[in-house]
């Protein structure tokens, strides 16, 4: 982003509070997703990584996202392996002494197998509170705002998850809980146990699957709806062309959806998306967040980026002003039926209940 772009570009300083369900916790509209900055989208700069987040935070970001799994990737993927952990750490050190301007969430149950080859989901009681304690240390923090289970264990009946997740808030070091990727009735089983305060599942104009009976679920019983990869993991952006070449290691190269026999049918509608945008003037990526805080939910996004400039550009999306006619029209041309391919391939599904 150049000095002469003024593609609607400053913070979110004046944007109104969302409180999150069941909870205390409130933050802005938007917030910031930091899994790239150990992981999946190629290689990164750690020193780049926490001046983006100090500068989100002057910019007014007040909610990280982060899991103690992201920079232990899946050796299948072929990517860098920046160690368990990592992407904790790196937030610890970026938000030391600026603790009381952050809601931080991580998650846990992603972890290793022991000869470290494959991912394993792990929500077994025992785990739950080691994992937290784990994850406290690293990030450095006496209390974790909010602590998603990362993925539901098949083995673990999700009640005894939550139940031993509900004992670490009785103990002072969570705040709140929430799952993440969880089918409809897991969402019910679980908050029956305790109030879930969100759930974080895929959801942008690409990916719309949460739409016919997670987010009714999540309105219903009050709880927040977190969507990552907003922006179609920047295929929103308008940035990639149907011959992209994914480097090594970038998840993009493995996933369906940016196979080359399905990415140019999938880029078809960005841009119209991109023509819109300009009329606007605005990005497509900030149209696309729009979209999505024009949603009839209760929905916090967490866009991630490795870059500033990026951080800034996003969070502009909340100055982006929308009709219902343009919504639908939106809507439209990015008909779930028009986006080719899964938007996990079949090793990633498996851990998640709703695409099996």
């Amino acid at each position: 982003m150049s000095e002469n772009d003024n593609h609607l570009t400053r913070g979110i300083e004046g944007s109104a509070r969302i409180y999150l369900g069941h909870s205390e916790l409130s933050v802005r509209p938007v917030g910031l997703g930091c899994m790239g900055m150990s992981q999946f989208y190629g290689p990164a700069d750690d020193a780049q990584s926490v001046a983006t987040i100090r500068t989100a935070l002057d910019l007014g970001v007040d909610f990280l996202d982060t899991s103690d799994i992201y920079g232990a990737a899946d050796i299948s993927l072929g990517a860098e392996i920046r160690g368990f952990g990592h992407n904790e750490q790196l937030i610890g050190e970026a938000i030391a002494g600026r603790r009381d301007e952050v809601v931080i969430a991580t998650k846990f149950a992603a972890r290793l197998s022991e000869d470290g080859r494959n991912v394993v989901i792990d929500g077994r009681p025992e785990y739950v509170a080691e994992a937290c304690d784990a994850s406290l240390r690293r990030l450095g923090v006496e209390v974790i705002d909010l602590y998603y289970s990362h993925r539901i264990d098949p083995k673990v009946p999700v009640e005894e998850t939550v139940g031993a997740m509900s004992r670490l808030i009785e103990q002072g070091k969570v705040r709140a809980i929430g799952l993440s990727e969880a089918s409809a009735e897991q969402l019910r089983k679980a908050h029956s146990v305790h109030p879930l305060t969100a759930l974080q599942s895929e959801y942008s104009l690409w990916e719309r699957g949460v739409e016919t009976g997670i987010l009714p679920t999540c309105r219903e019983l009050g709880i927040t709806f977190v969507p990552f990869s907003p922006l179609g993991r920047s295929a929103l952006t308008g940035a990639l062309q149907a011959a992209t070449n994914f480097a090594p290691g970038d998840f993009r190269a493995s996933n369906p959806r940016f196979a080359a026999q399905n990415l140019a049918t999938n880029l078809a509608p960005v841009e119209t998306l991109k023509t819109l945008a300009e009329s606007k003037g605005c990005r497509a990526g900030q149209l696309a967040l729009a979209w999505l805080l024009a949603q009839p939910f209760d929905i916090v996004p967490i866009p991630g980026t490795k870059r500033a400039a990026y951080v800034e550009e996003n969070l502009a999306a909340t100055n982006v002003a929308l009709s219902q006619d343009e919504i639908a029209y939106i809507s439209g041309i990015f008909a779930p039926e028009r986006i080719l391919g899964q938007r996990y391939a079949p090793v990633h599904a498996a851990h998640v209940a709703h695409e099996k």
